[in-house]
Order: C-alpha cells, then structure tokens, then sequence
C-alpha cells in the first residue's frame, strides 16, 4: 500500500492523484464529475480523471455537472498543473455510442486502458496515487482482458507476488485470505502460508492507518469455526499453524473465531480487521456496516491505490442517484496515505 512514488519530485508542487473512470456505462463518470468538482476534498493534492471525455461530456451535460480543463500531453503531465484536469488517452472507444447500463467489451477494453496508464505514471512518479471507479467485471471479460477484477489486474502491472484486498472504515476493517474466486475452490486455497501473507500485509498496514500497532481477528472457515472438526478441520491443520508462525513473528491475532458471531458490536471494538477466508465472509458485514464510507485497499503494491467499496451500479447509472461518499472518501485516504509516504 505504501509505495515510494510520491508524484512530488516538482518543486513545490501538490501531488498528483491519478482517478481512473472505470467503466464508461457505470456510475464512474459521473463519480469522477462530481469529484473534480467537489469544493469539499482536501486542497493538499490535485485529481486528475483519466478517462473519455465524450462520455464525460456526455455526463456532464445530463447531471449539469462542469467538465475540467483537458490535459494537453498525455505521457508527461504538464508541471503546472494547479487545478483537477482530465487525461484523455486514446482509448478505442465511441464515447457517443455508450450506452449507460449496459456491458460492452468496449467499455472493458477502455477501462482496462486508463488503469494501464494509470499504474504506469504510478510507477513513474508522475502520480501520487491511484484512485480507481468501478469496472465491470463482465466487460472486462468481453474485452479479453484476463482479470477477474482491479486487484488481480494490478498485481499483474507492478509484477506484485504479495498483494491482498483490504475493506476498511473507521467502524469495520477486513482483509481477505481469497478473494475473487468460486466458493468450490476456496478450501484449497486457505493455505498457512496464504494466512500469513494476508495477516502480516494487513498488520503492516492497518498500523499505519490507525497509528498503533492493530488487533487482529483470524475468522474460521467452516460453521462455528469447524467446532472441534465436526464441521471440518481447516481450523486446526491450517489456520492454528498459521497463527503459531505469525505469533513467531511477534503477530499476535485472536481466533480462529466462529463468523457468526465475531461482528458483534463488542467484537468491532475490539479488533481493528478481521482477516476473512473468502469474499462474502468479510464483505457482507462490511458493507451492511459502512457501504456508504468504505473504501477497498490494494495491500502489497508499489503504489497506493484506493476504490469505492461498490460497484458500476448499471441500473442507476448516469442519472444523478449515485452517492459519492465511498468515493470521496477513497480519494480522501489516497491523499492521506500519499502525505504519509513522503
């Protein structure tokens, strides 16, 4: 998540934040919009939207949203950039033909192309962070772009071995073992060695974000975390020697601990993330609890890259009724992890 680009090698200049539209037909116009024209976001850095501007004008249009500047030059941000701008790279696709709503391999293939662009000025210390809108997993597939989402994408451009997805909030924080995969496969992919990965990544870096060294709860796989291995005993053969390695490592964690009921209001105050097995385990209470302010955190990359916690939301998309505060909020912990990188 800490990564040394820092996108401020401009003498006093306020760093750059790259914003990925996502996909074209999904709600990340307008998102992308409505933050350029914020007057609430911190002053300490400037956005700069990567994206199709015919959409963007498009969207504009409808919502009575203004359309920032352009950039002129594409490979090498002009060093006098004050103000949020938008980035239009050449991208395939007609931003007159989109329709909102609807998935086309088009929109994948842009979206895949703004992210690409996104990650390499990351990675070349034009850009201080990367902020992502939502992508369809679906147009990403029609595209044959071979990702199964953002995550996956990303640690494929930085070369990431390491790398976990973190959800968190002030309320509610979890960090996923698997992630993008079918419930079939995940039992075979609960590893000790995976476990540890994901809590050291998710220790490392919630210390960071809460200023203390964290607490951290290691969430069972099966029902009742495997009741003594009455209901399977992943607990006991992979998670207990997981958490005896980490212990090694001066990583304490509590569990393994039923799902059920480690959401409890007490629970939350007392564990700063949860390190859930798979997907749903972690998500479900997650967003029940801060869907509206949480934000999804790529841990292990050589960048910072921050995203909303929600999706391309296509049945309400381009009509004024998305709420920003996800958004806002990844945009406003991209900055702040971007000052403490520095």
């Amino acid at each position: 998540m800490c990564s040394h680009s820092n996108g401020k090698d401009r003498t006093e200049s306020k760093p750059i934040i790259a914003v990925t539209m996502g996909d074209a037909a999904g709600v990340g116009p307008e998102l992308c919009l409505r933050l350029l024209t914020s007057r609430k976001l911190p002053g300490r850095a400037i956005p700069l939207v990567i994206g199709n501007a015919v959409v963007l004008e498009r969207v504009a249009r409808a919502q009575g949203l203004k359309l920032p500047p352009r950039v002129p030059c594409f490979t090498a941000v002009p060093e006098s950039l004050s103000r949020p701008a938008l980035l239009d790279p050449p991208d395939a696709l007609d931003g007159s033909a989109v329709v909102p709503g609807k998935n086309r391999s088009a929109c994948g293939k842009a979206a895949a192309r703004y992210i690409t662009e996104a990650v390499r000025g990351c990675l070349e210390r034009r850009f201080a962070a990367l902020v992502t809108a939502p992508i369809s997993k679906k147009a990403l597939n029609m595209a044959g772009v071979a990702f199964p989402g953002h995550t996956e994408m990303l640690a494929a451009l930085t070369h990431t071995q390491s790398y976990a997805m973190l959800m968190y909030s002030r309320d509610i924080s979890c960090a996923f073992v698997t992630c993008h995969r079918s419930l079939r496969s995940v039992p075979e992919s609960v590893t000790a060695e995976r476990v540890v990965e994901v809590a050291k990544l998710a220790w490392d870096n919630v210390a960071i974000l809460r200023g203390r060294p964290p607490r951290l709860c290691l969430l069972g796989l099966n029902p009742h975390a495997g009741e003594g291995g009455l209901f399977g005993d992943e607990e006991r053969r992979v998670l207990l020697p997981a958490m005896k390695a980490l212990a090694r490592r001066g990583i304490v964690l509590e569990g393994p601990l039923p799902p059920d009921t480690a959401f409890t209001p007490q629970a939350r105050k007392r564990f700063d993330c949860f390190i859930a097995q798979y997907h749903d385990q972690g998500c479900i209470p997650f967003k029940m609890l801060a869907f509206d302010s949480g934000v999804n955190i790529t841990l292990g990359l050589p960048l910072i890259r921050t995203s909303p916690d929600h999706g391309t939301a296509f049945d309400i998309a381009w009509q004024g009724k998305v709420r920003p505060d996800s958004f806002f909020s990844a945009y406003e912990l991209a900055v702040r992890l971007a000052e403490n990188s520095t």
